[in-house]
């Protein structure tokens, strides 16, 4: 069992190692010069749509608002990799790795935006009247290739059912309720699977309805911590953004219990654990996008790129910051409890930190496992028809309630593997439809500036 379990490491080191990794942020890259940078110009209209009643209102076709579909989208990326995925790459690489996070996230919000516009674009009307989208039908109906389309819609529907859905997340809210409240992992197990149940048999509509209040709420809360411990530390900040420049150019020398890092060891890190937060370029985001109420795909797709940004930019920077001022990153504890110890050293109580680590944690996985219960849902519509979904449920919800007492490292290995995996046919259709994306876009932004000086000449 041992040397199928390192055989299964080899290759998931493999997938998620550079070739992955390059095609990844490559693809970001290619769209972000061939668009002109066009995720920072288009930055602050973009924002100004995420918080406009009038486009959150909008007539077009869709199950729910742009907003509802953003936060959607968000529920399933803003979890533990916000927590204990930052404190890892900071543990890994050094402080360098955050600024490595960033410039991923940078390029992943042009690919996020590409994904997004193609999963409105493509998008179908399913037999119950529901909007379906995202890889699998632009590959299939853009590409024309369907045989990678339902590649992609079984890689996906592996990582929602024994992946970033289920196991992962569940023993996050296990461990933190044992944590923080001396909860029993049949008791935690047991309300976590009646709120599942209660949320996803609904469907889209209600998930939607449980993100677009707990995400931004937690997200809002979860900051507003972040800022109190760096308000704190004020003075270390200066240092701690210093800290983080030279080290992403020098690495960083062993210190305390840090054993040290190279300048490749922070870029692979920075760059593995931003990608695996903001999930840009995985194929994930455009599903929860096609639901979209909207009558433009490069709306959505500006609309969507945000979550890049909230995710990655906001909220990992956060995290990021705070290990760094409070020095814990050069201890010898690492994940959750680095984070943990970050908030009780920057706040001076011991038992404000681990309570808000632990809360931030519970209600970010559970808003991860409803995302990814949506993403494994419209797979199965993809490959089997509504037919499919209820049987799905039962199953999903099943797993919900095994999952508080496995602790299978082989099963989460197998599911990184497939998450990785899930992103190869992804990026291949980006790539190809590369030309939809960029005529999509110079058309909308053509007619927004005919719009716009019609307007001034008849105000003259």
């Amino acid at each position: 069992m041992n040397t199928f379990h390192n055989t299964l490491v080899t290759i998931d080191n493999f997938i998620w190692g550079p070739p992955l990794l390059i095609l990844l942020v490559g693809t970001g890259i290619y769209f972000t010069f061939r668009l002109r940078i066009f995720q920072l110009r288009h930055l602050p209209t973009a924002l100004k749509m995420v918080f406009s009643r009038e486009e959150n209102q909008s007539t077009g076709k869709g199950d729910v608002s742009s907003f509802a579909a953003l936060c959607t989208a968000l529920s399933a990326t803003i979890g533990t990799g916000n927590i204990v995925g930052v404190a890892t790459a900071i543990k890994l690489g050094g402080p360098g790795a955050l600024f490595w996070m960033w410039l991923a996230a940078v390029f992943g919000m042009a690919t996020k935006y590409a994904e997004c516009l193609l999963a409105v674009k493509y998008r179908k009307t399913d037999s119950k009247g529901e909007m379906v989208g995202g890889p699998m039908y632009y590959l299939e109906y853009g590409m024309g290739n369907k045989w990678l389309a339902k590649l992609f819609a079984l890689f996906a529907l592996g990582v929602a059912c024994f992946g970033i859905g289920t196991f992962p997340q569940i023993n996050a809210i296990v461990d933190s309720a044992q944590l923080t409240m001396n909860a029993p992992a049949w008791l935690t197990g047991g309300i976590l699977t009646v709120l599942v149940a209660v949320v996803t048999l609904g469907g889209i509509q209600s998930i939607a309805k449980v993100a677009e209040k707990v995400v931004p709420t937690m997200a809002v809360v979860y900051v507003v911590s972040c800022a109190s411990v760096l308000i704190m530390q004020a003075e270390a900040l200066p240092a701690a953004f210093q800290l983080v420049i030279t080290s992403a150019f020098t690495g960083t020398a062993a210190t305390g219990g840090f054993v040290g890092a190279s300048i490749m060891l922070a870029i692979q890190s920075g760059v593995a654990r931003g990608v695996f937060s903001n999930e840009s370029g995985l194929g994930s985001a455009p599903m929860a996008a096609a639901a979209a109420k909207t009558d433009s795909c490069v709306k959505q797709g500006l609309v969507s790129m945000t979550g890049t940004f909230f995710d990655t930019v906001i909220i990992c920077t956060m995290t990021g910051l705070t290990l760094v001022v409070t020095g814990v990153w050069q201890g010898d504890a690492a994940g959750a409890l680095m984070t943990t110890q970050a908030f009780a050293i920057g706040l001076g109580s011991e038992q404000i930190g681990p309570y808000l680590v632990s809360i931030g944690l519970m209600f970010f996985a559970f808003t991860t496992i409803l995302g990814w219960n949506y993403y494994g849902e419209r797979c199965v519509t993809y490959l089997f028809g509504r037919k499919g979904v209820l049987p799905y449920k039962i199953i999903f919800i099943s797993l919900v309630a095994s999952g508080a007492y496995m602790h299978l490292d082989t099963i989460w290995v197998i599911a990184d593997i497939v998450n990785g995996l899930m992103a190869i046919p992804n990026l291949i259709g980006l790539i190809a439809l590369r030309h939809i994306i960029i005529e999509e876009t110079h058309l909308f932004f053509s007619k927004q500036k005919e719009t716009e000086s019609e307007q001034v000449f008849n105000r003259i």
